[in-house]
């Protein structure tokens, strides 16, 4: 009887070969919510105790799923090969390795010494999988229509390097921190550029993947983070990334949260860049002392959390209601 329950239970809420790689956007959009809460701390002295239980439920999910994904792996290799072969899903991939990135500086604040080791792993496996995707684009033969934003994900990822990673002690630090700065900066530019024609001179993309608009904003969000962890200091270029950064976020907003467009996993796409802005304004905020841009750092920050709220509740039901496991 408990064999029969068990099965029951499995056909209900699905199986893990239908468990999408782009999940992993959570645990990016929760890990920027926790360093978002933590930086509002220094700004409005808001309580550590809030950063800290968001922490724990980004390490929490991430364990969750890098259990659900490996046993993905494990029984349905053919699935897994499928997603990372596939034209847009497969840079979602970029996801697993700046999940990483974030979760070591969430867990440095408690271990120096496990921060780093997960930071080193972390920029291995996203030099690694920047190299694989760069190299897939140069490949030729990719349809226009595919120049989607979720392209930009594996070059922006090593953007996150330097996010995470820009005070690290090691004496080579330095210069891989740079090193992803530059290929960041560069594959973003160039890939966003790309994806602007594509969204001017082709058809819109399709409603599931209207959510992943948002991404277009990520690289002057995370580029401004990076760069001035890199640099230690807010100038000019880093206030011209975050402006622009903040104007079109504006823009994509309305083209996004509409009615018509569909809830899906995919929607976890939206939580990382505008974790990215919180993040970014909240930090600017705090460098310019101007009660506007204390206001907008609050909104955006606000608008985060309810976001990430609404998101982690749907996505509970539809695992529950066996809608997200379902092939």
């Amino acid at each position: 009887m408990e064999t029969i329950a068990a099965v029951q239970k499995q056909r209900s809420i699905g199986s893990v070969q239908f468990l999408p790689v782009n999940l992993f956007a959570s645990v990016m959009g929760v890990s920027g919510l926790s360093l978002a809460w933590r930086q509002a701390s220094k700004l409005f002295g808001t309580s550590l105790v809030i950063a800290d239980i968001i922490g724990i439920v980004a390490v929490l999910m991430f364990i969750a799923l890098s259990i659900g994904y490996i046993s993905k792996w494990v029984l349905y290799p053919q699935k897994v090969v499928d997603e990372f072969m596939h034209p847009i899903i497969g840079n979602f991939f970029g996801t697993i390795t700046i999940a990483i990135l974030l979760l070591s500086t969430v867990l440095g604040t408690y271990s120096q010494e496990l921060g780093q080791i997960i930071w080193i792993i972390g920029t291995a496996t996203t030099l690694l999988l920047s190299f694989v995707f760069v190299s897939r684009l140069l490949n030729g033969d990719q349809e226009p229509v595919n120049a989607v934003p979720a392209w930009i994900i594996p070059g922006v990822a090593t953007l996150d390097v330097g996010v995470a990673g820009g005070t690290m002690p090691f004496a080579w630090a330095h210069e891989v921190n740079l090193f992803c700065l530059a290929i960041g900066g560069i594959v973003a530019l160039v890939l966003f550029i790309i994806i602007v024609f594509r969204l001017i001179h082709h058809a819109p993309m399709p409603a599931g993947l209207t959510p992943s608009i948002l991404i277009m904003i990520a690289p002057f969000e995370v580029g401004f983070l990076s760069y001035t962890n890199f640099m230690q200091k807010i100038d000019p270029f880093a206030s011209i990334l975050f402006y622009f950064g903040l104007f079109l976020f504006i823009i994509l907003f309305f083209k996004v949260f509409k009615r018509s467009v569909p809830y899906g996993a995919s929607w976890w796409g939206v939580s990382f860049p505008i974790a990215a802005l919180s993040n970014a304004a909240l930090k600017y905020a705090d460098f310019v002392h101007s009660w506007l841009l204390i206001a907008i750092a609050v909104v955006i920050l606000a608008l985060l959390s309810i976001v990430l709220i609404v998101l982690f509740i749907r996505t509970l039901k539809t695992l529950f209601n066996g809608t997200l496991l379902r092939g």
